[in-house]
């Protein structure tokens, strides 16, 4: 097992050729891609320091413990991310979910609009995004803003879980095999 990244594939002719971040190369009359995704992360400066804690890329029992009782935000606009939204409801005192486009009908069930738009614990705003984070260890505050009025607010909450899908780990295959305009790797016959 190789613990590196793979940088770029040659697959003009065999052995297929597999260069490493390290410059190293591995060679191969075949290869087996499995190469995953990467959520979507904040796009907003210094959020990765934040990463484990108080921005989370998951909702599970254990974060929902973490804020139990607390104001938390949940940030994307699919499924995923109201699946989240409804679950972090049952145990957090208000769940902000911040949603860059208009609504959510492109881009989420309609079972779940309405379990989102009919929870009382669900504060849901559309053309709203974070514009900063801080705090000092741990996420401390937020502040988001409004698209539609131009409205900042600042709110003391220390936990934010980003659902705003993945990128595929694609880049060092553009060449050799086909992909899709989001860069995921065509499998079937059309």
């Amino acid at each position: 097992m190789v613990a590196q990244s793979a940088a770029r594939l040659t697959c003009a002719h065999k052995p297929f050729r597999i260069e490493l971040d390290t410059k190293s190369e591995i060679m191969g009359r075949a290869i087996i891609i499995a190469s995953g995704a990467e959520y979507r992360r904040l796009s907003l400066a210094d959020a990765g320091r934040f990463d484990g804690a108080g921005v989370y890329y998951s909702a599970t029992p254990m974060e929902a413990a973490l804020c139990k009782g607390e104001e938390v935000i949940v940030v994307g606009g699919g499924n995923s991310a109201g699946q989240a939204a409804v679950f972090l409801a049952q145990t957090a005192q208000r769940v902000h979910m911040l949603v860059r486009s208009e609504g959510l009908a492109d881009s989420m069930s309609r079972y779940l609009i309405l379990r989102i738009e009919q929870h009382d614990r669900i504060d849901l705003r559309v053309r709203t995004q974070s514009v900063a984070i801080e705090g000092d260890g741990h996420l401390g505050q937020v502040t988001w803003r409004d698209a539609s009025t131009g409205d900042v607010a600042t709110r003391p909450i220390r936990h934010v879980f980003v659902m705003a899908g993945a990128v595929p780990n694609t880049k060092w295959l553009d060449r050799c095999l086909a992909l899709d305009e989001k860069g995921f790797i065509k499998t079937g016959p059309d």
